[in-house]
């Protein structure tokens, strides 16, 4: 059953791919796209609930179906879905580049395509390859508009995270040639190869090795100090592509920092390297609550959002064990549906007010009521607040900073939400109660392409917030074992 559900979410995508280029076609290929990513849907939420039963190996141990890999497959395939049912409404308001379409949507599915194929792959260097190539595909996505500034961010975006995953393959050739103390100069690389021979390996090595691949995949995290890219990739992409950026490859490279993580424990300096992955997210607190209170630009605030989310991931898994690993794997899903709704949001405000300015953005309660009341929603659940998802993910994870010893970083961590949650909202006080001026026209249409993916986005956010499912705990349970070397 698995191997079957496998090939079907990854056939789904190329063939929207070799689709839009054999045609050429926008309509046809907007309509492949989204069939892919239905489809795709449809194969990742059975294979994650199969995949309890694993890890199921293929293609001569190349391939893995893991619980750990399975979450971050359902969390890009909800992303893909969303981000595709809204890209029918928002791309056909780029009149001017209407007949690049299908160029678009060839790129995008490949794009899912790529973050899909990392989250399986079961060799250490066959996930650089994917990671890489998820870079190649979504820089033509963020320059997708042609303007100086989305040019500009492209070649930013290339530049710096080819730069940081230059480091991760360095990393990745040090874990190589420390497990060959052990198992010779040829083995295969896989991740539970790595982490039965760790307590084999010299630990200095093991821990070079993992500061690369921290600072490298970090980099494509959009971990602070490495995520100078990641406020111009996510604010000047198409809203579509901010969603999956933010909501599906984000996570794709943290998979790979969690997996070296667990290595590290094998190899007996889980300490240290969890000690660095926590400091690393408590930066990116400080940095994402100075940046976000600040901020003039609509989606760059989104995109300090990221910044501050995913730091919040890192703390979670820092701090280990069942509640910091357990929490952690929650907030990537929440993060995924809220950052989803938040860019959906930010599009359709920027199209109708033709700014992607906080400060001109005025009277948005008054003018699109249903919609502001949608985005109003997900500007407070993503600050944290009850009662939404990310509000009882970000609990346990300070639960699990407790439990795990590390106090500083809890204390550091409320008071940083805290700034956050004032500073985002005030930022929606502005745009919703301030009165628009006279001059502003009257409300412009927005399709419904454009609304239904936030309120799908928005129910599960909130039906998370009121109920964690049991079997959702047992399959975060096996994968904080597994990550510590314990029987699932």
């Amino acid at each position: 059953m698995i191997g079957p559900l496998l090939l079907t979410m990854m056939s789904a995508p190329a063939a929207a791919v070799l689709g839009c280029l054999a045609f050429r076609d926008r309509r046809i290929a907007e309509q492949l796209n989204l069939a892919a990513s239905v489809v795709v849907f449809a194969a990742a939420v059975p294979l994650t609930m199969l995949s309890a039963g694993g890890p199921y190996s293929f293609w001569r141990d190349y391939i893995v179906v893991d619980m750990l890999g399975a979450w971050i497959v359902l969390c890009t395939a909800i992303v893909y879905l969303l981000a595709s049912i809204y890209a029918v409404g928002y791309m056909r308001l780029l009149r001017e580049d209407v007949e690049r379409l299908w160029s678009f949507y060839a790129l995008f599915a490949g794009f899912a395509l790529t973050i899909l194929a990392s989250a399986i792959m079961n060799n250490a260097g066959l996930y650089w390859i994917a990671i890489e190539l998820t870079t190649l595909v979504s820089t033509f996505l963020v320059g997708f508009e042609h303007d100086a500034e989305s040019v500009e961010a492209a070649w930013k975006y290339i530049i710096i995270v080819s730069a940081g995953i230059s480091l991760a393959l360095l990393g990745t050739v040090f874990f190589y040639w420390s497990g060959s103390f052990a198992l010779g100069p040829v083995y295969d690389m896989t991740w539970s190869t790595l982490q039965r021979t760790a307590p084999k390996m010299n630990s200095i090595l093991v821990t070079l090795a993992y500061l690369l691949v921290l600072v490298g995949y970090g980099t494509k995290v959009g971990l602070a100090p490495m995520h100078s890219w990641l406020p111009d990739a996510h604010s000047e992409s198409p809203t579509p592509v901010s969603a999956m950026l933010s909501g599906a490859l984000l996570n794709a490279a943290m998979l790979g920092i969690v997996r070296y993580l667990a290595v590290c424990d094998a190899a007996g300096v889980g300490r240290f390297a969890r000690t660095v992955l926590v400091a690393l997210g408590v930066v990116s607190l400080v940095v994402g609550a100075l940046f976000i209170v600040r901020q003039g630009g609509i989606k760059r605030l989104m995109a300090y959002s990221s910044v501050e989310h995913m730091g919040v991931v890192a703390l979670g898994f820092g701090f280990g064990g069942l509640f910091g690993v357990g929490g952690a794997l929650y907030h990537m899903l929440n993060h995924s549906l809220n950052k989803s709704l938040m860019f959906f949001g930010a599009g359709n405000i920027m199209r109708a007010y033709g700014t992607k300015e906080i400060g001109h953005i005025r009277g948005v309660g008054a003018r699109y009521p249903v919609q502001a009341s949608l985005w109003l929603a997900g500007a407070v659940a993503i600050t944290g607040a009850p009662p939404f998802g990310l509000f009882l993910s970000e609990f346990v994870i300070l639960r699990g900073g407790i439990e795990g010893n590390f106090g500083w970083a809890v204390a550091a961590m409320i008071v940083l939400l805290i700034v956050i949650f004032v500073g985002f909202l005030s930022h929606f006080r502005a745009m919703y109660f301030q009165p628009a001026p006279l001059s502003a026209g009257g409300p412009s249409a927005i399709s419904c392409w454009c609304v239904t993916p936030m309120w799908l986005a928005l129910a599960p956010l909130l039906l998370f917030g009121l109920w964690w499912p049991s079997a959702m705990w047992e399959h975060f349970s096996a994968i904080s074992r597994v990550l510590t070397g314990l029987s699932p």
